[in-house]
């Protein structure tokens, strides 16, 4: 291929997609800004506990200075020892989470073991990477992973960026627009040896104070019932908390931020 010489005044210059165009050729992937309106799950913790790790995220999704969903859904099982939280794009991050937890099935049913956790954790830092030509479009997604390691005993928690950069965290992880407000709190509170039953009630203060300060992440909402999902992944399983006890939890933090505004 001999290089294009153009005349003066066709000369794309430094553009390099300019010069693409001249010589009818085009960089693969979508080229036109994503459109407005996509929603965006905001704001998700997990901690790590003596007996585990403990998931949580809030329930707002937006759509720029737009509430679009109330209560969506950001903490699902990856499998019966992982899960998964989710922020970002709404719409990829689902589909993400679907096609995670199949891969995950369709491993253990052709191996007839499951994957190890850190296998997991690369497999989806392998479909963050696949995912990187819409995250540079504006639907990035930016996943949470935890579990249960049977190798070695003991919960695990992974943090992600777009490009499909995996970091293990050894305390606890937050990720969203909410994320700085909420892991302050957690740092703040935080102890090497936290019990889940301390570790739940302290992510329900964490997403709290992350929604009193960044309007993308959605607070408690007793008149319509809505409240955080959280879930521990221990030795035991992915188990999910009622809707009850969170409500009941909250209730009790609400209370006691009421006794410390009155003193």
């Amino acid at each position: 291929m001999t290089l294009p010489l153009f005349a003066p005044n066709e000369d794309p210059g430094p553009d390099f997609v300019a010069l693409l165009d001249r010589l009818g050729l085009s960089i693969p992937g979508p080229q036109l800004p994503v459109s407005e309106g996509i929603s965006h799950g905001t704001t998700v913790v997990a901690i790590r506990t003596a007996r585990g790790v403990v998931m949580a995220g809030d329930r707002r999704a937006t759509s720029g200075h737009l509430i679009s969903h109330r209560s969506i859904e950001k903490v699902f099982p990856a499998d019966r020892l992982s899960g998964i939280a989710i922020a970002g794009a709404a719409g990829p991050a689902m589909e993400m989470v679907r096609l995670f937890q199949l891969q995950l099935e369709h491993y253990e049913k052709v191996e007839g073991v499951p994957l190890s956790l850190e296998g997991k954790a690369n497999q989806l830092s392998q479909m963050l990477r696949g995912n990187l030509t819409a995250a540079m479009q504006g639907l990035g997604v930016l996943p949470l992973f935890a579990g249960w390691d049977e190798r070695q005993e003991r919960g695990r928690l992974f943090q992600y960026d777009i490009t499909g950069g995996r970091y293990e965290e050894r305390d606890h992880a937050s990720t969203g627009s909410g994320s700085l407000h909420a892991s302050t709190v957690i740092k703040l509170r935080y102890e090497a040896s936290i019990s889940e039953d301390s570790a739940l009630d302290l992510a329900i203060e964490a997403l709290f104070e992350a929604a009193d300060e960044d309007s993308a992440t959605g607070g408690p909402d007793p008149i319509r019932g809505i409240y955080p999902v959280l879930a521990s992944i221990g030795s035991n399983g992915f188990v999910r908390l009622e809707e009850e006890e969170v409500a009941s939890r909250t209730a009790e933090l609400l209370e006691h931020l009421g006794e410390r505004g009155t003193r």
